[in-house]
C-alpha cells in the first residue's frame, strides 16, 4: 500500500471547523430551549427536556471539539507531477488520487470564516467530481493552485 501524503493542512482549520459546528449546533440548542419554555408553558414532560438537554451536550462536544480535531489529524494532500493525492476521512479513510491530465479547472475559495483566520481552500474540477483541500494559508493554497495549474497545463485565463 502507498505512503500516506505528507503534507497536512492548517492547524487553523480546527478553529474554523469549531466556529462552523458551533453555528450549527445553535440550532440544536435553540430547540433545547424551546423545549425548556415549553416545559414550564403547557406542562411538557420534563423527561423529554432532560434528554433532549443531554443529547445537545454531547452532540456539541462531539460536533464542535471531537470532530474537527480527529478530521485535522487525517487531512493530508500530496502534489506529484503526475497526480494528486489527497487523504482526509475519521472512521472512513478517502485516499484519492486525481490524474494531472484529468483537472480542468483549479481556484481558491475563502468564505467569512476561513478569511477570519487568513485560510483559503483549494477546489480541483474534472470533468466527473470536484475535489477540495480545505483550510490552507492563502499564501500555501495559492502556490498550490498555480503549481497544479502549471502541472495540469490548465490555461490562465480558467483560474
Amino acid at each position: 500500500m502507498r505512503k500516506p501524503p505528507i503534507n497536512m493542512i492548517s492547524r487553523d482549520a480546527i478553529k474554523a471547523w469549531q466556529i462552523t459546528a458551533i453555528l450549527y449546533e445553535a440550532i440544536v440548542w435553540i430547540l433545547t430551549i424551546v423545549g425548556i419554555v415549553l416545559h414550564f408553558v403547557i406542562d411538557f414532560p420534563l423527561w423529554i427536556v432532560a434528554i433532549v438537554f443531554a443529547v445537545s451536550i454531547v452532540s456539541t462536544y462531539i460536533t464542535a471539539f471531537l470532530i474537527p480535531k480527529l478530521r485535522w489529524r487525517r487531512w493530508r494532500y500530496e502534489v506529484f507531477e503526475q497526480e494528486i493525492y489527497i487523504q482526509h476521512g475519521i472512521l472512513v479513510v478517502s485516499r484519492t488520487l486525481i490524474p494531472m491530465i484529468r483537472v480542468q479547472h483549479v481556484e481558491t475559495k475563502q468564505g467569512p470564516i476561513l478569511k477570519k483566520y487568513d485560510l483559503a481552500s483549494v477546489s480541483i474540477s474534472t470533468a466527473a467530481t470536484t475535489h477540495e483541500i480545505p483550510a490552507l494559508s492563502n499564501e500555501i493554497a495559492s502556490e498550490l493552485r498555480d503549481k497544479i495549474s502549471t502541472l495540469a497545463k490548465v490555461d490562465e485565463d480558467d483560474v
